[in-house]
């Protein structure tokens, strides 16, 4: 079953806009739970732009789903991750300045730097993931690395979802199923919505999890918090 992890960045964005703590990034997060999430993500960026260091630990003392904190693996995000020990650390390979996620890792590259970090991360007890484009040469790079997951970053599967579904389905498909004969878990995330959601989950069932965020809370506007969490749910089968 793959399990829907919501992305509160945004109402974290919203917040800061007015410095009231209003919304409440727990108290969204809570919601989102009792709605039917499964998990939370976040990703706090050095500007703190959106989410910021203390969410991150109120989020893993008040939640009872999993946690997965996503970031650019900086010492001092390491350190903070290796604090608050979520369920999950993805690794994302944004500059500081980068608006959001737009490039998976070269894990050739940066092959012996990456092994160092996810040794660390393991040796605390946190499952690791990778953001990731559809090379093959880099996912098994990965798997060499040691993560336990790649996450598939489906932005070019999403701008290519009205023109031509099949054909921009078709790398995503290949490298999901490599990595699995590799032994990986499968996430996914990046333009993730209700118009392309579910076929992405037809063609690869066997996704751990997809992380969503922007698109949800802009459905949220419309819909509301329950209808939509419910709604994304239903487009992964549930």
């Amino acid at each position: 079953m793959t399990k829907l992890s919501v992305n509160v960045n945004k109402v974290a964005w919203l917040r800061n806009a007015r410095e009231k703590n209003l919304p409440n990034v727990v108290s969204v997060a809570l919601d989102c739970i009792k709605f039917g999430a499964d998990g939370i993500t976040v990703h706090p960026r050095p500007d703190g732009r959106h989410i910021r260091r203390h969410d991150v630990y109120d989020l893993k003392a008040a939640i009872d789903v999993e946690l997965n904190v996503e970031g650019y693996p900086s010492e001092d995000f390491i350190r903070m991750v290796e604090e608050v020990k979520p369920a999950q650390c993805t690794l994302v390979p944004d500059a500081p300045d980068t608006l959001t996620s737009n490039a998976g890792w070269d894990t050739l590259k940066y092959k012996q730097s990456l092994f160092n970090i996810v040794y660390r991360l393991k040796q605390a007890g946190i499952r690791t993931s990778l953001f990731m484009e559809t090379d093959l040469e880099r996912i098994e790079a990965a798997r060499e690395i040691g993560v336990d997951r790649i996450e598939l970053y489906t932005e070019n599967y999403s701008d290519g979802y009205a023109k031509n579904r099949e054909e921009a389905i078709e790398p995503y498909v290949r490298a999901a199923q490599f990595a699995q004969a590799l032994g990986l878990g499968i996430n996914a995330g990046h333009d993730l919505n209700l118009h392309n959601l579910s076929f992405l989950h037809q063609q690869i069932p066997f996704m751990d999890e997809v992380s969503i965020g922007h698109a949800l809370i802009c459905d949220a506007l419309y819909l509301g918090l329950e209808d939509t969490i419910r709604r994304y749910q239903t487009c992964l089968g549930k």
